[in-house]
């Protein structure tokens, strides 16, 4: 993919003071978001959880804090955990901020594009209606199934319910 680099402001949620980081590295590879502690502090971002280990590209396990920051790319924002990254740590953009900023790579352009959709949880595609519960041995309202063919004639049975699952129909 290559490397490359991305501006970010990170604000306090607490008191709204932020600062300018102007060179993130953007790494999906790392879960969490590094910034350098001095930046951190000086914005008064807590440590809120302290001394969790953190295994780094090169295998060497190491202890770091976190706190809470937002971290607004571009016109992008979300609220993610920081990483209080000490000296000779890389500043990081890491693939948790990058899925709550709704961004994606270009790797070709190197840069950060808008992901599109945030893709929700449904149980069922808003052209189906609702998803309802029906009993077993219940009678139904309306053809829910077509007739089966006769056993060797060759025909595909088709119905009205394929892809849903036993116990259940669309109102």
């Amino acid at each position: 993919m290559g490397l490359f680099y991305v501006g970010c402001r990170v604000l306090n949620p607490v008191t709204s003071k932020s600062t300018a980081v102007r060179r993130l590295m953007v790494d999906t590879g790392a879960e969490s978001t590094w910034i350098d502690a001095t930046a951190l502090e000086t914005i008064g971002i807590e440590r809120r959880k302290k001394d969790l280990q953190f295994q780094l590209a090169n295998g060497q396990i190491i202890t770091r804090s976190v706190g809470y920051a937002v971290l607004m790319v571009d016109k992008s924002e979300t609220v993610d955990e920081v990483v209080f990254a000490e000296a000779g740590d890389l500043q990081l953009l890491g693939a948790r901020a990058l899925e709550g900023l709704n961004l994606q790579v270009d790797a070709r352009r190197k840069r950060l594009v808008a992901a599109g959709p945030i893709v929700s949880a449904a149980a069922v595609p808003p052209r189906f209606g609702r998803l309802v519960q029906v009993p077993p041995g219940a009678p139904t309202r309306g053809k829910t199934r077509t007739k089966r063919p006769k056993k060797g004639s060759g025909h595909q049975i088709e119905s009205s319910m394929s892809g849903q699952r036993p116990g259940f129909k669309f109102t």
